[in-house]
């Protein structure tokens, strides 16, 4: 299926979660804690999905994904 995310189109599994698509836009080491995607937001179609809910939130085609991290700057 196709959806939206981070402005680009991309070809997904039917069965993609938002979770998977964390994954592939923020790798996180084997070796990391669950600290590592701390600070990550996701919006699905302008709604934000709520951390718990990443694995259990199934995209559908056409759907809009936005995976938001901190900067640090100075």
């Amino acid at each position: 299926m196709r959806v939206v995310v981070n402005g680009g189109v991309q070809e997904l599994a039917d069965d993609t979660t938002v979770g998977d698509v964390v994954a592939q836009v923020r790798p996180v080491p084997p070796e990391a804690d669950e600290r590592a995607q701390a600070g990550i937001a996701v919006a699905l179609n302008g709604e934000v999905v709520t951390r718990r809910h990443w694995w259990t939130t199934r995209l559908s085609p056409g759907d809009r994904v936005e995976v938001l991290a901190p900067i640090q700057g100075g």
